[in-house]
């Protein structure tokens, strides 16, 4: 009876020790995608949306679309995708939340295009995508730093040459924000390179 049940527990240690790797392997890979040097020169940037309560953006959403205000006040050639549906208690789509954000932070109206269909994060970007000038080049993925890497792979996946322009992350939700994450990278790996 010792020998299964240690086997068991060895199997088991296995699993854990491979379970830590992984998780560190995607830390790594989120916090390299969050340490890259964020271009002056881009021509464009697609907001990624986030939970919206009524018409108020989260912390994790304001905070993107602050980062978003402060490049566009930059750089005034640049003009900025705002993407997101409306979602489940949310009075208004996560595109106008964007919009009537960066307007009272003294961003021109003609500078922000909405996209307000999509639910999801490729739908964000393949949307976005139609969205952009026939010569747009380069541009920006702005998102909270736990969601960088999977943003930007899943923008160049679709031939975009884009970098992330990472927002902070509020304290309160690193420790749901990265888990739902590590989640959601892992789908994407499964989805690109197995099925």
């Amino acid at each position: 009876m010792k020998k299964p049940r240690k086997k068991v527990l060895s199997v088991m240690g296995i699993i854990i020790i491979l379970g830590i790797i992984y998780v560190a392997f995607l830390q790594y890979k989120i916090s390299e995608y969050n340490q890259e040097k964020v271009p002056n020169n881009a021509e464009y940037l697609i907001v990624l949306g986030a939970r919206v309560k009524g018409t108020i953006p989260s912390l994790a959403f304001a905070s993107r679309i602050d980062a978003a205000a402060e490049y566009l006040k930059k750089n005034e050639k640049a003009i900025v995708i705002a993407s997101g549906g409306k979602g489940p208690g949310e009075d208004i789509s996560e595109a106008e939340t964007v919009k009537r954000e960066l307007v009272s932070h003294g961003i021109d109206k003609s500078r922000i295009f909405l996209e307000d269909q999509s639910t999801n994060t490729n739908e964000n970007i393949q949307f976005s995508k139609k969205l952009l000038p026939s010569d747009a080049k380069l541009g920006l993925v702005v998102t909270n730093t736990f969601h960088i890497y999977r943003a930007v792979s899943l923008a160049r996946d679709q031939g975009l040459d884009v970098e992330g322009l990472p927002a902070k992350t509020p304290a309160k939700a690193i420790l749901k924000s990265y888990i739902r994450e590590y989640l959601a990278i892992t789908k994407y790996y499964l989805v690109k390179y197995i099925f």
